[in-house]
């Protein structure tokens, strides 16, 4: 069980900028009819990293099919496929001059031939087709572990697989009802099978202690997965989980050394890391060590 003690240090500061940077991301993705988690997940970077140029695009619509404790997603029904969808992203990518780009997208566990695999495999190609200078990061679901689903993404050749664990797994079912840990662990092993680079990313701030955070470090790092992200969950609504502590910097610096020390090629710990936060960064010193 998550503990009930609240203990609240000091929450992160937000910057907020509305450069040119942000405008010409905000029309990009507008125009092409897109989604990205940066909105839709009401991500604390989203004016940091617009600002840059960048953004994390979100595919296979923005209705989700799970209701997890942390995300601020949409949950329901989800419309139709967009089978236009997959060009639309490339030729988003290709505006904003892309050379890493991250692709995300909602649960679609409606979708029971393969949960949505089959448009993720398509975005992946028509970005290696019609922006070939641009290496792809895709942060997926678990697809319900299914083989073959996973497969038809694997082929599809991504620069960089990621599948976030998301916590430690003591608290998993609280944050996450409809995901299985183990499930999410089979996955990467999976993608460093098939020979990706692969990366995870998990919250704290949540009930876990240090020891269950290095202990999670140590037995995903033994899977092979080469980056690791780590930063501070913020609720987002009031019916969301609430924050049982705010963790300090040096607990992060703690973390990020630590986790070079077991094994992991990047990681990027701090309050306001999230997934794709400086992943073209990560993308390019992973390349680098190959």
């Amino acid at each position: 069980m998550i503990e009930n003690k609240t203990i609240i240090a000091r929450k992160p500061k937000i910057r907020i900028q509305f450069g040119e940077g942000y405008k010409f991301v905000e029309n990009t993705v507008s125009k092409n009819q897109l989604h990205t988690v940066c909105e839709e997940a009401r991500c604390p970077n989203i004016y940091e990293c617009w600002d840059r140029g960048t953004a994390t695009i979100m595919i296979l619509g923005d209705i989700c099919t799970r209701a997890c404790g942390f995300c601020s997603v949409k949950t329901g029904l989800p419309k139709q496929l967009d089978e236009m969808e997959p060009f639309r992203t490339a030729m988003a990518v290709k505006k904003m001059n892309l050379k890493h780009v991250v692709i995300t997208s909602v649960d679609r566990d409606d979708l029971k031939g393969d949960f949505g695999a089959r448009i993720w495999a398509d975005t992946i190609k028509q970005i290696h087709k019609h922006v070939p200078q641009c290496t792809v990061e895709v942060l997926t679901p678990d697809f319900q572990g299914y083989q073959r689903a996973l497969n038809i993404v694997f082929n599809a050749k991504p620069e960089i697989f990621s599948h976030n664990i998301e916590c430690i797994e003591r608290i998993s079912k609280k944050v996450r009802a409809q995901a299985v840990w183990t499930r999410s662990l089979e996955v990467l092993k999976r993608s460093v099978h098939f020979g990706l680079k692969t990366k995870t990313g998990m919250m704290v701030g949540l009930g876990e202690s240090k020891d269950e955070v290095i202990e999670t470090m140590k037995e995903i790092v033994d899977l092979g997965v080469v980056i690791f992200t780590i930063g501070q969950y913020l609720q987002p609504t009031k019916g969301h989980l609430e924050v049982k502590r705010y963790v300090e910097d040096e607990e992060f610096l703690y973390y990020k050394q630590k986790g070079l020390e077991l094994g992991f090629q990047v990681v990027e710990s701090g309050p306001l890391v999230r997934s794709s936060y400086h992943a073209d960064e990560q993308a390019r010193l992973v390349s680098e060590k190959v």
